[in-house]
């Protein structure tokens, strides 16, 4: 076997957690269809191909404007059990054993649906998994940045009869117009109410959102991070504090934040110290779930093995599993 096929295989075989997964973002396209059909609900593609074609993003913002399009399809709360058992079948197959899912219940609220049919769906879906598939998972509620903190409030308060289910908060969405000091109100009070925060952060905007993230948001983890570089302070910071970056390579490229994988700066993060890991973002609209993302930016990159393996490990020390099962998991890696 040649090395890079050696180390494909370690990756195919290797134990695995994703911490950075939108759930609607795993909406494929000839599920936005069935969904579309089974709801009765008007879309603006004719085809898959259609659908496929509308993919080709310039940034963040123009990648929203066909995400949230088909969000419009999720309607009952089947149909949020169906997208997230969708996505678990994924991670049983890229032997993913636990996962840290992000949704946003603004989007669905916002156009009627109720946030116990949002959060019950992707709940009984996880509970399933676990039960018959060994599959472990925590749910994160992201506020979206480009509504007001106000809209975050009412979310919030909404959410606080299910904290049994959602054990931290997010913020994701347009960046660049809408800084973390806009929700320092909102997260302040959601850490009060007991749970953990992570924020997006220097994926377009710049190194300043991660600072404020830090310190005003009380984040134990950043969503991308990739604009550390540009701030030397930051980056050693981030090596003395070990807070986990987020990374999700084919997303950034599908963005345009970078040209192509191979200018990716993932090894140069990874060379100092940072704590970084691989995840897949919206894979159905980036093109590949965390074992594509892992492949293809270790040939890009020319990751060796242990390269590979530090930043799987990396996944499992900064998820919120508890130390005693992290412990295991990582010592079978090390085997």
């Amino acid at each position: 076997m040649s090395e890079n096929a050696e180390i494909i295989d370690f990756i195919k075989k290797t134990p695995k957690i994703e911490l950075h997964l939108h759930i609607e973002g795993t909406l494929e396209p000839e599920h936005m269809f069935e969904l579309a059909k089974r709801n009765n609900i008007s879309i603006p593609y004719k085809n898959i191909e259609e659908v496929k074609s509308a993919y080709n993003f310039q940034n963040l913002d123009s990648f929203l404007n066909v995400y949230y399009q088909g969000s419009k399809v999720l309607i009952s709360e089947q149909d949020f059990f169906d997208l997230t058992w969708a996505y678990i079948l994924k991670c049983k197959k890229d032997n993913i054993v636990h996962t840290e899912i992000f949704f946003d219940p603004q989007a669905h609220v916002d156009r009627g649906i109720d946030f116990d049919i949002v959060i019950n769906g992707i709940y009984k879906a996880l509970k399933k998994a676990n039960k018959e598939l060994n599959l472990t998972s925590k749910i994160i509620m992201c506020f979206l940045r480009h509504l007001d903190e106000e809209s975050g409030f009412k979310i919030l308060n909404q959410a606080l009869k299910h904290k049994d289910k959602i054990i931290g908060v997010g913020l994701d969405s347009s960046e660049l117009e809408n800084p973390p000091k806009k929700f320092e109100k909102l997260f302040r009070k959601a850490i009060e109410e007991g749970f953990l925060t992570v924020a997006h952060a220097g994926e377009e905007g710049p190194p300043e959102f991660i600072w404020d993230s830090i310190n005003l948001l009380k984040v134990k983890r950043i969503d991308h991070g990739i604009q550390c570089l540009r701030d030397e302070k930051l980056v050693e910071e981030l090596i003395k504090t070990q807070i986990p970056l987020t990374v999700c390579p084919l997303s950034n490229v599908k963005l345009c934040v970078f040209d192509r994988l191979e200018n990716h700066n993932l090894k140069k993060m990874l060379n100092r110290g940072l704590r970084v890991m691989v995840n897949s973002d919206d894979p159905a609209y980036f093109g590949g779930y965390l074992n594509k993302n892992l492949i293809e930016i270790q040939s890009a990159l020319d990751l060796t093995i242990e390269e590979v393996k530090t930043l799987i490990i990396n996944s499992f020390k900064s998820s919120f599993l508890d130390e005693a099962k992290k412990n295991v998991w990582i010592a079978k890696i090390n085997k």
